[in-house]
């Protein structure tokens, strides 16, 4: 009789509800309630660079563009960025396919080949827009700054796609 009244507290935590993975969920197929350490690690190295380019770049909108080491700066910030996401973004696919999950590493390849192919496309589209600047193009500089806010708004767009499948990426498939 007491190791049933032990048992059943194992199984129940102090709030009276079944502990992830024990209880009512117990033998169900579907997922588990454990996170996946590969998949969250995964995560968070995509997210990093994310939230820096989400914390630094809107300061670049408190300086004006025609300055050319300004503009350079921002220029270089784009490239790290970029680069830096594309390479978070081939280590997290490695590592979440090495773990079968491959919906989920697919996922992470294509946030990696879109930043891979948007880093192109920015720095060939600002190195234009300063050439245009340099040759006397007075619009030049407000369509550097519509490229910024273009960047900014990528970014944020998928910043929000990771952080909204969080939910999803962080439970383990059984």
């Amino acid at each position: 009789m007491v190791s049933v009244i032990v048992e059943a507290d194992i199984v129940m935590n102090a709030a009276r509800k079944p502990l992830p993975g024990k209880g009512k969920n117990k033998g169900k197929k579907g997922c588990s309630e454990m996170p996946d350490n590969v998949a969250l690690f995964a995560t968070i190295i995509l997210l990093l660079p994310m939230i820096y380019f989400l914390l630094a770049a809107p300061a670049f909108l408190l300086v004006r563009l025609d300055v050319p080491p300004v503009a350079l700066l921002l220029r270089a910030m784009f490239n790290g960025y970029f680069l830096t996401l594309a390479i978070a973004g081939v280590i997290g696919t490695i590592a979440v396919a090495v773990t079968g999950r491959l919906v989920l590493a697919i996922g992470i390849g294509l946030i990696a080949a879109f930043a891979a192919s948007s880093r192109r496309w920015f720095l060939r589209q600002m190195d234009a827009r300063l050439s245009d600047r340099d040759a006397g193009d007075a619009d030049a500089v407000r369509r550097l700054r519509r490229l910024h806010w273009g960047g900014m708004l990528s970014n944020a767009i998928q910043l929000a796609a990771i952080v909204a499948c969080i939910p999803y990426i962080a439970v383990a498939p059984t």
